[in-house]
């Protein structure tokens, strides 16, 4: 197993810059996913890793070795693309196999065992024999998957692979990726703009904004403390909500906080801002008051509601005994230890991370 280290790696295509002087590592045998928005950056990131472009400054090296001058079959990387090119008139067996042929180490029966051994983490044995233009987007995606991974490659790149592919399929796709990542321990990078993949996937999630990773960390981490305000907007179904507060005598108050924040060490009094994730906060008790509005949604047998509370608007989800109805008035608050706060420039305060 082999890590992956990135040294000021920028790209830029004419005046536009791509990824922006990334400095970070990619641990070895852990499944990473480059998480973002559209044009992030993340999709050109792994096609440097692969040699599909070439940084503009910095170094990409793969188990100590800089390959940024290499050509892609020279670095030992396997990809699986959005869109799964196939031999369609080869059996699903041989087109897991069909890479494998160009490896003059490899036996036929090492071949075989390799196939074989795809074929059951994939759950596809049934299928051995089937023609790939027999299946659907999702199972020749599959075999996309099991194509690069029987390589035994050093390093398997992912680049939103399930993209193009229905909603049965896209779970189906996604659990067989789960096992076959947690079974061998390969060192995959995964590109995807769905969180839930990510949050389902990664060891560790690498959240990228305009070209910069803005926070690299665990799944839970990242949900639970985000670095910026940009990392708790983007995570969560709805993101955080966030609300102004004052700053009096050392201390923060709002009356969404069912006691006051100390101040942290260092930080000026000044425009503050609280963030909140909407299952972090209490209804039925609290200080603070809102009315909910006629947006009140069921999501798995709890409630979203919409409360505007003084000039602003928040999400807050609770248990659907506890959902107040459309027009209700309501009391809530959230304790101190469940928000974070943001500096004027977006950036978290150290103040006690939620659990």
């Amino acid at each position: 197993m082999v890590d992956i280290v990135l040294e000021g790696v920028t790209k830029r295509f004419g005046a536009q810059v791509a990824v922006d002087h990334l400095d970070t590592r990619f641990a070895s045998g852990e499944v990473t996913c480059l998480l973002g928005p559209s044009g992030c950056g993340k999709t050109t990131l792994m096609r440097m890793i692969a040699g599909l472009e070439t940084p503009s400054e910095g170094r990409i090296l793969i188990g100590g070795r800089d390959v940024a001058g290499l050509p892609p079959r020279a670095r030992d990387v396997g990809m699986v693309f959005q869109y799964p090119v196939m031999y369609p008139t080869l059996s699903v067996a041989e087109n897991i196999e069909e890479p494998l042929r160009h490896d003059r180490r490899l036996s036929a029966d090492e071949r075989a065992r390799r196939v074989d051994e795809m074929l059951d983490v994939l759950d596809m044995r049934a299928l051995r024999d089937a023609l790939i233009d027999e299946l659907n987007t999702g199972l020749r995606q599959k075999v996309a998957v099991g194509r690069a991974v029987a390589r035994h490659a050093e390093v398997v790149l992912f680049d939103e692979p399930t993209t193009n592919i229905e909603v049965d399929s896209k779970l189906q796709l996604i659990r067989a990726i789960k096992s076959v990542t947690s079974r061998l321990r390969q060192t995959i990078v995964y590109v995807t703009h769905d969180q839930t993949e990510a949050m389902t996937l990664a060891d560790s999630i690498a959240l990228m904004e305009a070209g910069r990773i803005v926070q690299q960390d665990a799944p839970r981490a990242l949900y639970a403390a985000p670095r910026t305000r940009f990392a708790g907007w983007f995570l969560g179904n709805p993101g955080m909500n966030y609300l102004p507060v004052a700053c009096r005598d050392g201390r923060v108050e709002a009356d969404i906080l069912s006691a006051p924040i100390p101040l942290p060490a260092g930080v000026q009094a000044g425009a503050l801002t609280l963030g909140v994730r909407p299952e972090w906060i209490t209804v039925g008790a609290g200080r603070a008051e809102g009315v909910v509005t006629d947006r009140v949604i069921g999501i798995g047998g709890r409630r979203l509601l919409t409360v505007r509370h003084g000039g602003e608007t928040l999400r807050i989800k609770c248990a659907a005994a506890e959902a107040p109805p459309p027009g209700a008035p309501v009391r809530f608050s959230v304790p101190p230890d469940r928000v974070v706060l943001f500096d004027p420039e977006g950036r978290a305060l150290e103040h006690g991370a939620p659990s």
